[in-house]
């Protein structure tokens, strides 16, 4: 058996908790302490190299994250880690999830690795580009395998504990790593949202500047020569030709497009110490 989340939110802690599609066989190593039923997500020999029903549960998990996501990150333990691992490399390879955007994080708690030839040259082909932490517990029957999923992942942080195959309890060591783990991510989620945004509003800005001038839009750090002929223009005719209908923006100032809509002949400099308008039309009628 194993857990599945899928992390929705990186701000508001709202996650998915499928549940597996098939009855668990045996006994249950939660008896007693959750009620049931019990599921798992496919079933597997006793070598790990044949596997019944993941075909049917690789698709079922990729419809669930197309329909309800797009999600940030994936967290599992035992079945679920090593299914979410196959997930992130099937991915990075183009076989699975090609629409959805690139998962941030990978949380796995005693996961492991597929040993089946066919997946192993395709998951696992190349490092993993996913920001993961591995919990490794001293006791587990899948530490060696806990560990050999790890290599799969490009840095990886590896939490370990003195438990066996289960969620541990972190000490203050560990809880503080991952706490910084986590902060890392967010911050860089943050930056890029905002290098998003900046980018949305410089093409706003582009789609409200009038048609007619988008082309002549010149961004001018050290042309101070074109800047200072405008200055000193007082008629049209001054103006030199190539600089008519155009507008500078200098050191990065914003120009309102707004301000020349309508007015054919009017060229305005913005700057944090020049506040001049030169209005090419007033000596010319």
């Amino acid at each position: 058996m194993g857990s599945f989340s899928f992390s929705s939110s990186l701000s508001n802690g709202m996650n998915d908790f499928p549940d597996g599609l098939f009855s668990a066989g045996g006994k249950s190593d939660i008896e007693g302490i959750f009620p049931p039923p019990y599921f798992e997500w496919f079933q597997f020999n006793k070598e790990f190299t044949e596997y019944t029903n993941l075909e049917e549960c690789i698709s079922h998990l990729c419809q669930y994250i197309t329909h309800n996501g797009p999600f940030h990150g994936l967290l599992g333990f035992s079945q679920g880690a090593t299914l979410g691992a196959l997930l992130l490399g099937y991915k990075a390879q183009g076989k699975v999830l090609k629409e959805h955007p690139p998962f941030k994080m990978f949380v796995s708690i005693s996961g492991s690795k597929f040993r089946e030839p066919s997946i192993c040259e395709v998951a696992y082909k190349d490092k993993i580009n996913v920001k993961s932490v591995h919990f490794i517990g001293a006791k587990d029957w899948l530490k060696l395998p806990s560990e050999d999923l790890a290599t799969a992942f490009h840095d990886p942080l590896i939490i370990r504990h003195p438990q066996g195959h289960t969620v541990p309890r972190l000490d203050e060591v560990s809880t503080e790593q991952l706490r910084k783990w986590i902060a890392n991510i967010v911050f860089d989620n943050k930056d890029s949202i905002s290098k998003g945004e900046e980018h949305d509003e410089q093409e706003t800005r582009k789609v409200d500047t009038p048609n007619e001038m988008q082309n002549n839009i010149i961004d001018d750090d050290n042309n101070n020569n074109q800047i200072n002929a405008l200055e000193s223009a007082t008629t049209e005719e001054e103006i030199p030709k190539e600089m008519q209908n155009k507008i500078i923006i200098n050191n990065n100032n914003q120009i309102n497009a707004s301000e020349f809509a309508g007015k054919e002949h009017k060229v305005v400099i913005q700057d944090k110490s020049i506040n001049t308008q030169i209005d090419a039309s007033q000596d010319a009628l």
